[in-house]
């Protein structure tokens, strides 16, 4: 099985040190996000294109990579491909015609060709001798080279031929990390997560920050649509979940703001928290769902005066948008389900709300609230590493216990279940305990070949992943398992 990626235009045009960087990213990005799927993806870089090879056979593998490769931003559109070597332009026919022979009966076509390499042959040649061999021997209606029903596609590499089954589109953009760091302030609603989407695809490694107003259950549901983000547009590259506890924030506001500016004080407020915590991750931005005179808060004059409690970038990629159009861009992308389930906690509604704040008077109805009011709510925030979130509902909505131990007893194995860069970065190491080190994502296919008289102690660093990997085994019928937090 092998896929021929092709760059997303805006990297092609870069000049040759930045394309070749962006490239090198986007390959990087690329083998992060299939090794996860086939741990024996092979992925080559060649000048203007990106070649995926994988040498597994496996029931909806296929499948699953496509789908893959289409939410890897960067990616223009990629093609599946078959590949054949050859000697002669007749092989290349004879492949094309063990192929697309019964494909064509009936439908004009015609053949495409692009070559590189020396040859002594042109892609115009190519194109006629396969164009007319297919169409002698095979039932086609004949060759037409303006619109016609089926187009043939070949790509010559020295002294093999690709010939393209299908062309899958990609999502585009740019590959992430090509960007600097942003910080999402997420609510779990169309806007926040349409606008995170938007900067994830232009190659922001995009980290979520959510404010909670409205308890465990609220932030349950922004967990999910922040995984599910990650997961599925940007699983290249880790991320952070940071949960804001801002109610002390919300009954300042409410006892001491004056009603008319509570909406843009606490929009400020979030800024200044958001800002704060994105200093501890060197992060320079911020980016917000919000869009030019949606609500009060969202007027040019606020949004001036919101900006001012920050010295972070603030980035709005909607702030031109209709409603519409966001709410249909969250069904492209599935944070449609999500979105329209979350329960909206607004902190504050305020009465003939302020369009036009003035700076100086905001600032001063700020002056009232506890002088360490932002200190201790940014002390408060709690951090998780994404990859955490898939399980931190089910753990304590279905309150499982899990037992967990904190010294191995005398023949118990303890399984590290890092991913690799970890586990290499600080090594586990037991002197009483056999230590074997397994991936988290091949547990599941390879755990049962372990021996099974023994009792494993899963361990990861945070004990989160090690839970939830834990609790899987579980339920595939393992009574063998613990968890090791030493």
């Amino acid at each position: 099985m092998k896929f021929i990626v092709k760059l997303h235009p805006e990297v092609m045009i870069k000049s040759k040190p930045v394309r070749i960087r962006f490239s090198k990213l986007l390959v990087s990005n690329i083998r992060n996000v299939l090794r996860k799927v086939d741990e024996d993806i092979r992925v080559r870089f060649n000048w203007d294109h990106i070649v995926v090879t994988c040498r597994t056979e496996r029931d909806g593998l296929r499948d699953e990579l496509v789908e893959r490769l289409s939410c890897i931003p960067g990616i223009a559109y990629f093609l599946e491909v078959t590949q054949h070597r050859f000697d002669s332009i007749d092989d290349i026919y004879q492949a094309c015609q063990s192929i697309f022979a019964d494909e064509l009966a009936g439908k004009t076509f015609c053949v495409r060709v692009k070559r590189s390499g020396k040859h002594e042959f042109s892609s115009l040649d190519v194109e006629r001798y396969v164009g007319g061999g297919l169409n002698q021997n095979t039932d086609a209606a004949g060759v037409k080279l303006k619109d016609p029903d089926m187009t043939i596609h070949i790509q010559i590499e020295e002294d093999i031929a690709y010939l393209v089954e299908c062309r899958h589109p990609g999502l585009g953009g740019f590959p992430i990390a090509t960007q600097e760091d942003v910080l999402s302030l997420i609510s779990g609603g169309f806007d926040s997560g349409v606008s995170s989407f938007q900067t994830i695809k232009r190659g922001a490694r995009t980290h979520y920050c959510f404010f909670n107003l409205g308890g465990a259950e609220h932030e349950r549901g922004v967990q999910e649509v922040s995984y599910y983000l990650w997961n599925k547009f940007g699983n290249s590259h880790k991320v952070r979940f940071l949960s804001v506890p801002f109610e002390p924030v919300v009954e300042e506001i409410l006892e001491k703001v004056d009603n008319g500016q509570m909406g843009v004080v606490l929009k400020r407020m979030m800024m200044k928290v958001a800002g704060k915590v994105a200093d501890r991750f060197g992060i320079p931005a911020l980016v917000t769902g919000e869009a030019m005179g949606q609500v009060s808060s969202q007027t040019l004059t606020n949004l001036n005066v919101i900006d001012r409690a920050t010295d972070k970038v603030v980035l709005r990629p909607l702030i031109t948008w209709d409603k519409q159009e966001i709410i249909d861009l969250s069904r492209t992308i599935g944070t449609l389900p999500y979105a329209e389930v979350m329960p909206e906690y607004c902190g504050v509604i305020s009465n003939k709300p302020t369009v036009k704040a003035i700076l100086a008077k905001i600032e001063a109805e700020e002056a009232k609230f506890s002088d360490d009011l932002v200190d201790r709510v940014v002390e408060a925030t709690q951090y998780y590493d994404i990859r955490d979130l898939a399980m931190v509902g089910k753990i304590e909505s279905d309150k499982v216990e899990m037992e967990t131990v904190a010294t191995p007893g005398s023949g118990e194995v303890v399984l590290d279940i890092r991913a690799p860069e970890e586990e290499e970065e600080s090594p586990l190491e037991l002197v009483d305990n056999e230590v074997v080190t397994l991936p988290f994502f091949k547990l599941a296919s390879q755990f049962s070949a372990l021996p099974q008289d023994k009792t494993y102690l899963l361990y990861c660093d945070r004990g989160v992943m090690s839970k939830l990997q834990a609790l899987y085994l579980q339920e595939q019928g393992h009574s063998n398992i613990k968890v090791y937090r030493p």
